[in-house]
């Protein structure tokens, strides 16, 4: 389906109107810096120690795991100028190759290795991915590739961050005002700036070695401790942005790359025009989600039009205003819901049958779905811990009220679903108080790398299609896959077969289509059908992570 063309608008206005990009230098490049032989002695530490894998009781907090699979930690130094001094750990994870045709049983599958995948956030885990391998559109990827996961420095045992007390972290229920009042927005430029100092309190000066170029430098240091001589790479979303930084710093140590759902790596969008592309790209998927919920209107009854399923929408924001659902679903909470929605569409049923329940005098459904579970706190504030620390540090960000209120309040008429939202998330960057990074000018010349795949979905609004086209220039020799017309974030692994074979022709046979090819779009979800969810933020088969607001 096809909605208004509101992101292009949104999108010029970006171009036109928002004249004050963040200050900053000109992007960084690589070089011979004391970080690069700071890398390179590390690597080589890490190619001696390699990886002793054992148990995941204790790295996965008891979770129950398939047999055969391990973890271990891999050391890396917090500092890479000082590969002598502090050493942090990161927790890996692996499953082995199966090397067992799952179309023959007979035959054997040559092992290829490690494929190393990251999910994103910045912030979330993938020490859940090599679980995957037993789906159906995994097996055969996992017959041929040990399936390794990590958690990235910062998160969960992986020398975690903090920002606050996690007891604090979840607040609900919490307003989510689409045309905020300035007494409100005062309120959150406060609570800014006491977030971004209770990172600095907590972390200390460890807190401005978490950002990407480090992530980079540590997925080559994982490379080594895993023996592969060049590296194989799944990353989806913020992953593909340090999967990017990683192609121009080592493009010699590239084997193959796989950029899903990836970020625009444009220096002059890091992190903040970034951001607003993605509240104006929401203002779009928003609109599909309406679209398909008024096609279902004899399912859900919440009318037969978008504007009459918005007008349900904002019945259900003023009633929760007044009287939150079980104490604990206010605005706040069932605009997250619907966010998460944005990212995957196998999530809308369940969001238009939560919607149309409560609206019906059912709140049950729509507490179950947003209430915050206190028993994930701790992991949630970890994440966006590692969150707001990778992103401040990145890259300079407006330091001044003015400048976001002025290119927000703007964005804010043509796009208001989540402008505001994604501000209060982001703003604790005005307040920084560690030394920022430059980012690096994202960029491989012909025969420098080896040939990649870029996977998207048109439209993306977690990450806005116009990114996988600004890779695509970027890498030289560098495939891009569309689904056309679909929107979910994260493509690979999916219920699209034409993506799935495209796929899979890259990892095992190394085949690739010419620059550009294009899939159709995965079946829209049926009335009923409901994907999994819980209410701090999702997280999906192979652990792509979208971070609650």
């Amino acid at each position: 389906m096809r909605a208004a063309a509101l992101y292009t608008a949104a999108g010029s206005l970006l171009l036109t109107g928002l004249a004050a990009a963040p200050a900053g230098s000109a992007p960084a490049r690589p070089d011979a810096t004391a970080e690069v032989r700071g890398t390179t002695v590390a690597a080589a530490r890490a190619a001696a120690a390699g990886v002793d894998f054992g148990d995941c009781a204790d790295a996965l907090d008891g979770a129950k795991t398939p047999p055969g699979m391990e973890c271990g930690t891999v050391t890396v130094p917090l500092d890479y100028a000082r590969p002598d001094g502090e050493q942090i750990g990161l927790t890996v994870s692996r499953m082995p190759a199966t090397q067992r045709d799952p179309g023959n049983s007979k035959r054997k599958v040559p092992r290829q290795g490690a494929l190393v995948y990251n999910p994103g956030g910045p912030g979330a885990s993938g020490l859940q991915f090599p679980m995957i391998g037993h789906l159906p559109h995994w097996q055969r990827l996992a017959a041929a590739y040990d399936l390794v996961g990590y958690a990235p420095r910062g998160v969960g045992h992986s020398a975690p961050l903090s920002c606050e007390d996690p007891a604090q972290h979840f607040t609900g229920p919490s307003s989510a005002p689409t045309h905020p009042s300035e007494s409100y927005k005062r309120e959150r430029v406060a609570r800014a700036a006491a977030y971004a100092r209770g990172c600095a309190e907590r972390s200390g000066e460890a807190l401005r070695h978490y950002h990407s170029l480090n992530n980079a430098r540590d997925l080559d240091v994982l490379r080594a401790a895993l023996d592969e001589d060049r590296l194989t790479f799944l990353g989806a979303s913020y992953g593909t942005y340090f999967g990017a930084l990683y192609a121009t710093m080592f493009p010699s140590h590239v084997r193959r790359m796989v950029f899903d759902s990836a970020v625009d790596p444009d220096p002059a969008q890091v992190w903040y025009r970034n951001n607003l592309a993605q509240s104006a790209a929401f203002e779009d998927r928003w609109t599909d989600i309406k679209e398909w919920i008024a096609a279902h209107h004899s399912v859900y009854g919440l009318g037969a039009t978008p504007e009459e399923v918005q007008h349900g929408y904002d019945t259900a924001r003023a009633r929760l205003a007044d009287e939150p659902a079980g104490g604990k679903v206010g605005p706040g909470q069932l605009q997250s819901a619907f966010l998460d929605a944005g990212y995957y569409d196998d999530h809308w049923p369940s969001r238009a049958q939560a919607l149309s329940s409560y609206l019906k005098g059912d709140p049950r459904p729509l507490i179950d779905l947003a209430a915050p579970r206190e028993g994930s706190a701790s992991q949630a504030e970890n994440s966006r811990a590692v969150y707001t620390a990778v992103e401040c540090n990145d890259a300079p960000w407006p330091t001044e009220w003015k400048v976001w209120d002025r290119d927000n309040t703007r964005l804010a008429r043509v796009a208001p679903f989540e402008t505001w939202n994604n501000v209060w998330l982001n703003l604790p960057c005005a307040h920084w108080q560690v030394p920022r990074q430059r980012p690096l000018d994202v960029r491989t010349g012909p025969g420098e790398l080896p040939p990649t795949l870029i996977l998207a979905a048109e439209r993306d609004a977690a990450a806005p299609y116009d990114g996988a086209l600004e890779l695509h220039r970027r890498l030289s020799g560098s495939v891009l896959v569309t689904e056309r017309d679909a929107g979910t974030h994260g493509i690979a692994g999916g219920p699209n077969a034409c993506v799935n074979a495209y796929l899979e022709a890259y990892l095992i046979e190394g085949r690739l289509p010419a620059r550009r090819a294009n899939c159709a779009p995965h079946p829209e979800p049926k009335p009923g059908a409901e994907g999994t969810t819980d209410a701090e933020g999702t997280t999906d088969a192979v652990g792509r992570s979208v971070p609650g607001r």
